[in-house]
């Protein structure tokens, strides 16, 4: 097996204003995560968030700790959030296994932990996304399945954008010291998702699109309110969002994404919303 990673460093939004689509894309687009027995990983430095996949197939894929965080183990001072977005596997957290099927989640608390990713069947492999933030303190480790989710039923079919948002590893479900993830699942027939668009100047965010077929995209719109940006992604990538950003996306076909967030505080609520008709 092998760990990838790569550091991506913070931008100042006027900076960002004049980044070309390939610069854009180099520094917030997330292209490969799922590499057959390989972990891949970006260290963001917008609130320290890692970004990462693990799909086991022939191999159990630990999760070791990279170079930037200097510490023993990846847990050692990090919070873990995962969602299995392929085939049956599991997910052992020391002496602790945890079946994770297709669009289960699992949160890991911080401590000395050693993590390691499996598949049940090589044929059709696990694939594991993970978001992953700092910790000032230790809260259990625990599954969480969608039937356990705060579910908020949003937008509708003639605005296409009818989606439900299935708030999985919030605060309102179990304990967590600054990581927050949820699932988002599109309508048939409907393409928008966050609309009207926000910033939130506490929290960073990650998008991760999936359920799309490969011969569709979605087009990621970033940037500040009054100078947005976009980015073309396909099925399986993921987008770093910074707090001057607005995160929102149209696409050829309905689809799912997974959306974590990071830093200083938890209220989900806490949005800047901008109005539709001022965005630039």
């Amino acid at each position: 097996m092998k760990t990838n990673y790569e550091v991506r460093y913070a931008a100042h939004p006027e900076d960002a204003r004049h980044y070309d689509t390939a610069r854009l894309r180099r520094d917030f687009l997330i292209e490969r995560l799922f590499v057959k027995d390989e972990v891949q990983m970006v260290y963001s430095m917008y609130d320290r968030m890692i970004v990462g996949g693990a799909m086991p197939v022939s191999e159990q894929l630990p999760l070791e700790a990279i170079d930037p965080i200097k510490a023993r183990c990846f847990t050692e001072r990090r919070e873990v959030g995962i969602y299995n977005v392929g085939g049956p596997g599991k997910v052992c957290v020391g002496d602790e296994v945890f079946s994770l099927d297709f669009k289960e989640a699992l949160y890991i608390g911080r401590g000395d932990h050693e993590v390691v990713f499996l598949s049940k069947d090589a044929a059709r492999p696990a694939k594991f996304y993970f978001n992953s933030t700092t910790a000032h303190c230790a809260y259990p480790t625990r599954k969480v399945t969608k039937q356990e989710a705060v579910v908020a039923h949003m937008g509708a079919l003639e605005t296409s954008n009818e989606r439900n948002i299935n708030k999985m590893l919030v605060n309102q479900v179990l304990p967590t010291c600054q990581l927050q993830m949820g699932m988002t699942e599109l309508a048939p027939g409907s393409v928008w998702n966050t609309m009207p668009a926000h910033t939130h100047s506490r929290r960073m965010e990650a998008y991760f699109y999936f359920e799309l077929p490969a011969d569709q995209a979605v087009c990621h719109f970033m940037g500040e309110p009054q100078e947005t940006r976009h980015i073309w992604m396909r099925g399986e990538q993921a987008v770093i969002s910074p707090e001057w950003s607005i995160h929102s996306a149209a696409a050829t076909h309905n689809y799912t994404f997974i959306w974590g967030m990071g830093g200083e505080n938890l209220d989900y609520s806490d949005q800047d919303f901008s109005q539709i008709a001022d965005l630039r």
